[in-house]
């Protein structure tokens, strides 16, 4: 019979040292909270179900992380346990106890760890299956040990305790091998040990590093697994460890981008969030934001300070320098920028073109249309091969309301022209520079709406002579 695997987080604290009203497990780590960074790397190893104890903040955790789930790619059912005593890390699991119940292993992880790897956590529980081991805990070698439970091995190197920074002895604070808080237990052999902690350190709480000993004195293996990557183990407790964490996380992001095919002109100054997807050949300069569920294709090119949200870049693109881009699409062989701006619900269709300081908002430009400077769209349905001439502005809102407008196929708009909405402009049409439309043009129409031109000799400032 398969063992029932799981994965309990300990995700209760309240992260006092962080100064934020926000629960420390939602503060964000190139783009996902800490915890969504754990929740996903739990589902790597499919667990028959997550349990996830909440304390500080336990209604504002439970939420996202339920709004989230589908987003965050986590199929495992999720359970919540909201942690009332506050009296360490035993005191957490223990919150925990039905979800024990339920399944025969158990994987333990801190819930501000965002720098842990699904791999290491698959080899973990390989390890542990395969020695049929009572516990398990993984540990690294740190340069600056302060803090850290303190792995202590017998004569025979074998794992004989672990022993908390406030406990510990002159001689026991210069090893560096330390506790990760990562941990894979038998269940009943843990359920067992959790009844027999007893309170230690000087704020007399319940460890449950205490845990392993007496698992081992059952006569149960307690294994010791170890990796070389640290940084799996750092915990957040501060805002400038959060920026330490994103840090490290958008180095291992650019280098997994550059292994892929993209190259980053500078990747010490380039900010890509952990959901982005990028395509081979796709040029990226210095600067540039690309964040949340972004998709960039082949073959783009991204000048400096490109900033994208939640976007999907079609192959062949090219942003231009400062181009802004937000919950918007744009097809292949686009040109966008210096400059350009697209708001959210924005659509560019093959070949088109947004050029210098132009905007475009929840509308849509057609295949091979340009709107190439200083124009405002917004609100509009554009049809094929349609010219904007600069200066363009469509007057989607009365105060009130929006409206739209549309421009169909093969338009040629000149200069300064206003589109009062709601108005059409059909097929072919041609608008005069400087016109204000407010009714529907027929198709191949020519509309023309500014004053006559008038020129009165002789009626400007007059000269002075001495």
């Amino acid at each position: 019979m398969v063992a029932k695997n799981s994965v309990l987080i300990l995700a209760a604290g309240k992260g006092t040292r962080m100064k934020s009203s926000l629960p420390k497990p939602l503060h964000a780590v190139c783009g996902y909270p800490i915890v969504a960074h754990i929740l996903k790397a739990a589902q790597a190893l499919n667990p028959a179900g997550i349990g996830v104890v909440i304390g500080h903040g336990a209604d504002q955790v439970k939420q996202t992380v339920l709004d989230n789930l589908s987003t965050w790619g986590i199929t495992a059912p999720v359970e919540f346990f909201v942690q009332e005593d506050l009296s360490g890390s035993g005191s957490a699991v223990k919150a925990a106890l039905p979800f024990l119940q339920k399944h025969d292993n158990v994987m333990i992880l801190n819930g501000d760890t965002p720098l842990l790897q699904a791999d290491t956590l698959q080899s973990m529980q390989t390890a542990f299956e395969k020695a049929n081991a009572g516990t398990l805990v993984l540990a690294v070698e740190v340069p600056n040990p302060f803090g850290y439970g303190r792995i202590v091995r017998d004569a025979q190197n074998q794992f004989e305790k672990i022993v908390e920074q406030t406990d510990a002895d002159e001689k026991t604070k210069q090893i560096r091998e330390i506790n990760s808080g990562m941990y894979v237990f038998n269940s009943k052999a843990l359920q067992n040990a959790l009844t027999q902690l007893k309170p230690q350190g000087p704020k007399h709480e319940y460890y449950l590093t205490d845990t392993l000993a007496l698992i081992k004195q059952a006569g149960l293996p307690a294994m010791v697994f170890t990796t070389q990557d640290y940084t799996q183990a750092l915990g957040i407790n501060s805002r400038a460890q959060l920026a330490e964490a994103a840090q490290i996380m958008r180095a291992r992001i650019n280098q997994f981008h550059m292994d892929n095919g993209v190259t980053l002109i500078n990747p010490q100054d380039t900010y890509i969030d952990a959901g982005v997807q990028i395509g081979a050949d796709t040029n990226i300069a210095s600067g540039c934001y690309l964040l949340g569920n972004t998709k960039i294709g082949q073959n783009c090119t991204l000048e400096s300070s490109v900033y994208i949200n939640n976007s999907i870049i079609h192959n062949d693109v090219t942003l231009k320098l400062g181009t802004y881009i937000e919950e918007s699409e744009v097809a292949e062989t686009c040109q966008l920028g210096p400059y350009a701006h697209l708001r959210p619900k924005s659509i560019l269709k093959k070949g088109a073109k947004v050029g210098n300081f132009s905007e475009i908002k929840k509308a849509v430009i057609g295949e091979g249309s340009k709107v190439n400077h200083l124009s405002y769209i917004g609100d509009t349905q554009m049809g094929a091969g349609v010219n904007v001439g600069a200066g363009t502005i469509t007057c989607n809102y009365d105060g009130k309301n929006k409206h739209q407008t549309i421009i169909e196929d093969h338009v040629f708009v000149g200069s300064n022209v206003n589109f009062v909405a709601p108005v059409t402009v059909h097929e072919y049409a041609k608008i005069g520079a400087g016109s204000t439309i407010t009714k529907e043009v027929a198709a191949q129409g020519l509309a023309i709406a500014r004053s006559r031109q008038v020129v009165l000799e002789n009626k400007g400032v007059k000269k002075e002579h001495d």
